[in-house]
């Protein structure tokens, strides 16, 4: 099942250099392997904003729930979330 995630970061303004170098390492590898075992197929960043729109391909709302709450930047997280499911007029799969 595919979903719409739109995730926006914000840190607090007091958190600690060293912490915030290990959190965007963290969460680049965990969000690297996401994608490479494909249930992450699309990353792309919202142009001048610290966030992202993604599109996760989990078996269902418990995977995705997991999937979204391992990352090591989701305490910093505001996320919305949109189900999809194909349109009758697309040309494609």
């Amino acid at each position: 099942m595919l979903f719409a995630v739109t995730m926006q970061i914000e840190f607090p303004h007091d958190l600690d250099p060293e912490v915030r170098a290990d959190l965007l390492a963290r969460e680049s590898a965990y969000s690297r392997a996401q994608q490479e075992a494909g249930t992450w197929p699309h990353l792309w960043r919202i142009a001048g904003q610290w966030a992202n729109l993604s599109i996760i391909d989990a078996e269902d709302n418990a995977q995705l729930h997991d999937i979204l709450s391992n990352l090591p930047l989701f305490p910093f997280m505001t996320i919305d979330v949109k189900p999809l499911t194909r349109h009758p007029n697309s040309i494609r799969n």
